[in-house]
């Protein structure tokens, strides 16, 4: 029994000694309390002069900048497959070959004929030769000069057909070799070698597609039309492409290359397709991705984080910090604002400073103790990678603004 009571009263012990320790206050509280508990802690930011991109963002697919199927263009076996699945290739190089035999005979043939009517058209060359002299000295009808004249032309027509034929026939050879007509990179194969082919085989032997460069084709709501255009009319407009939302720095830069010509209706959107280098293949076609399309930069803007601006119902507004330390609330008017910065148009000087954590306890006149940015990375306002894809911050924002903030 008294070890049945000595666990329980160990087991208590632990209990209350976790509970302190998971309770304790923190480095910053106790600070905030030897400097005074008049004082609300708060963490501030100060605004700051800096050029700032403006963005719209959107979905968009990849698309492969030439992407062809390999089709026969002449029936007969395949003899031979050149190329490994996922292979790089240039443009002329030999995928497969067909087996070539039967267009060699038929070139062959076509070859013989003509040689054929070309003797025939050299002996009627030499008879009207002989006929046009008999006739100039009235040995023979003209009569019969003429009708020599006009077998010439017949055969000399005959022999250019047969050039022709030739020329078909070698041509039909020709596609016996089967070669890939851009560079990129094959797929997966569809006839394997011995199989007989046939130019209506609707899946062709393999697919290829470029890689380098590569497109990416999205859309923006029309409301965005007018910026869009005026960012084409001052260049080419940068564009970022991330596979995937959470990957930071790692986006693909390409250009915005066209604006479609025409505002869908179904869906009140506008295409665009962007061209990006794709150095490192990151970008595969018909993988989505998220885009963002540079419009703008503000040079020399005034901006502050976008956790230090609230809201009420006479508009945004900022806790600026003076010098008691006590706080002032000030109306400001927007510039722009995402989940990066805020650009403060009008209401606020770079050099001042906001308060961007704390701020739904106080009201305009509070008395503020200043503490130091937390150490804990999780807690400190957020400044996202450059280029990083809207959404990566969202939480962290979501966190540090509070509801019930003083209207």
């Amino acid at each position: 029994m008294k070890r049945f009571l000595l666990l329980i009263v160990l087991l208590a012990a632990a209990g209350g000694g976790y509970w302190w320790y998971s309770h304790r206050p923190t480095p910053e509280v106790e600070v905030a309390r030897r400097r005074g508990a008049d004082g609300i802690p708060v963490v501030v930011a100060t605004a700051e002069l800096r050029d700032v991109p403006i963005y719209m963002d959107g979905l968009g697919t990849v698309q492969a900048s030439a992407l062809v199927t390999v089709k026969p263009m002449v029936d007969g076996p395949l003899i031979e497959v050149r190329f490994k699945e996922g292979q790089d290739v240039k443009a002329g190089d030999v995928l497969a070959r067909i087996d070539p035999r039967q267009y060699q005979a038929s070139l062959d043939q076509a070859v013989a004929k003509m040689r054929q009517d070309d003797a025939n058209l050299a002996n009627a060359r030499l008879d009207l030769a002989r006929y046009q002299k008999l006739a100039a000295t009235a040995y023979t009808s003209a009569q019969q000069a003429d009708t020599q004249k006009a077998l010439v032309a017949q055969l000399e027509a005959q022999v250019a057909q047969d050039q022709a034929i030739i020329d078909n026939a070698r041509t039909q050879l020709g596609y016996t070799t089967i070669v890939t007509p851009v560079d990129g990179k094959v797929g997966i194969r569809a006839v394997d070698a011995g199989n007989i082919v046939h130019a209506s085989d609707p899946n062709g032997l393999v697919v290829v597609t470029t890689l380098r460069p590569i497109n990416v084709q999205f859309t923006l709501p029309q409301q965005a039309l007018g910026a869009v255009s005026a960012a084409m009319a001052a260049g080419a407009p940068e564009v970022l492409a991330f596979v995937h939302s959470g990957d930071r720095g790692a986006a693909e830069r390409g250009v915005l290359t066209v604006l479609d010509n025409q505002v869908d209706p179904a869906t009140g959107t506008i295409k665009l397709k962007a061209t990006f280098a794709n150095e490192k293949l990151r970008l595969w076609p018909g993988a989505f991705v998220t885009v963002r399309l540079r419009v703008e930069t503000r040079v020399n803007a005034v901006v502050v984080p976008p956790v230090a601006v609230q809201r009420g119902p006479r508009g945004p507004y900022v806790f600026v910090v003076g010098e008691a330390p006590t706080v002032t609330r000030r109306a400001v008017t927007i510039g722009h604002e995402d989940l990066t910065a805020a650009v403060i148009a009008d209401g606020l000087s770079a050099g001042e400073r906001v308060v961007v954590d704390g701020a739904a306890r106080l009201s305009d006149g509070s008395k503020v103790n200043v503490l130091p940015p937390p150490a804990d990375p999780a807690k400190r306002p957020e400044t996202p990678v450059a280029g990083q894809p809207a959404g990566t911050n969202t939480g962290n924002a979501q966190r540090q603004r509070r509801p019930g903030a003083p209207g």
